[in-house]
């Protein structure tokens, strides 16, 4: 008997997978726990047009995040820090720090957690920092960190 999952059932199949259960496990397991449906012609195309209007969800989530990857290639972010004579800054500049200038300077919201820094930046000059925006789509913006406070 074909089914649609309902959920992700361990050494079965995964949520919205159509899979061939023997009928007893279908109808005495799978039915009453709610964990699957009957994969006929009304439950199949429920489930095409859930994956059609995900698929279009997505689309829309990666257009509008190459967008952002355009605007932030045309962006030089200017942080000012505290920093010694040799061009050392006190304590650095974190993803944090950068996804709260963004927004403030750019009014441009980004997850810190996108931001790719191997460490804190700690040393003052220009700095190009990649930022990761959706699969496949990574914007990038020039972070000119100057000394500003002394």
């Amino acid at each position: 008997m074909k089914v649609i999952l309902k959920a992700d059932i361990k050494g079965v199949g995964k949520k919205d997978q159509v899979i061939n259960a023997s009928d007893g496990y279908a109808r005495n397991y799978l039915f009453p726990k709610n964990l699957a449906v009957e994969a006929n012609n009304e439950n199949l195309s429920k489930l095409k047009a859930k994956q059609n209007s995900a698929k279009f969800q997505k689309d829309q989530e990666k257009q509008e995040a190459i967008k952002i990857a355009e605007k932030l290639s045309k962006i030089t972010l200017k942080i000012e820090v505290k920093a010694g004579e040799n061009g050392k800054i006190f304590g650095g500049v974190s993803s944090k720090e950068i996804a709260q200038e963004l927004e403030k300077q750019y009014q441009i919201k980004i997850d810190k957690k996108k931001i790719e820094l191997k460490e804190t930046i700690k040393t003052i000059g220009t700095q190009t920092i990649q930022i990761k925006l959706f699969e496949g789509v990574t914007g990038k913006v020039t972070l000119n960190v100057q000394n500003g406070m002394c």
